[in-house]
């Protein structure tokens, strides 16, 4: 009857409890039990959904806006050297698309994001989200380039933001220093209330400030 009653009192609140599917967890951990119940739910239904046996999740929108500074249009030219995770150009209200798919290798998910321009091809960059190291959540870019995220909700919003990037090589990890680092990234995912989420990319380098903003605004498509 003791155990019994100190395994209830470790269980979340009855508030916490939310009566949605549990789906994937990977995100949740990530979270207190507080916290997770503060986003709205169609953020929580979002993040929860595991993409298996092949499907794919598809969010089609446009890029609302895109900013750099010199040094921002700068990092993001030495950033296609491992893939071109950042953005290349200013471009305002243009078509993007985003897919995610199981990463059948690390247990993750790919992430391939499609960002058309005015002139040229579109920009596609992937990246691979695996749940694992220090803070339990890791981004992968391609050349063994990848940063550590903590993840967190502020004003009913989930922000990822950068704590360390590292190459990864032969099983060796090196972390860049931060002089040398992109700046601290921070990414927002907020929901807007009609189907439609808003995503916002900030890099903030230590020695210029702000260098990067992108906005976008997206929304889930059945295929």
């Amino acid at each position: 009857m003791v155990l019994g009653k100190i395994r209830q009192e470790e269980q979340a609140p009855t508030s916490l409890i939310s009566n949605e599917p549990l789906g994937d967890l990977r995100f949740r951990n990530l979270l207190s039990a507080a916290e997770w119940a503060s986003l709205p739910q169609a953020v929580r239904r979002r993040f929860s959904k595991r993409v298996v046996a092949g499907e794919t999740v598809v969010y089609a929108g446009k890029i609302a806006c895109t900013r750099l500074t010199g040094i921002g249009w700068l990092i993001g030219q030495v950033a296609r050297l491992c893939g071109g995770p950042l953005p290349v150009a200013a471009f305002d209200d243009v078509p993007a698309v985003v897919t995610i798919t199981e990463d059948m290798v690390t247990d993750g998910q790919i992430w391939t994001r499609v960002y058309a321009r005015r002139d040229g091809f579109p920009q596609v960059i992937h990246s691979s989200k695996r749940f694992g190291g220090p803070t339990g959540l890791e981004e992968h870019v391609g050349r063994g380039v990848g940063m550590e995220l903590s993840v967190h909700v502020e004003d009913g919003q989930l922000a990822f933001r950068s704590v360390r990037y590292f190459v990864r090589f032969r099983g060796w990890t090196l972390f860049f220093p931060i002089w040398l680092s992109p700046g601290a990234l921070t990414v927002t995912h907020a929901e807007r209330g009609d189907g439609h989420f808003t995503f916002t990319l900030d890099v903030r380098h230590p020695w210029f400030g702000p260098v990067i903003h992108q906005s976008a605004c997206f929304r889930e498509v059945l295929i």
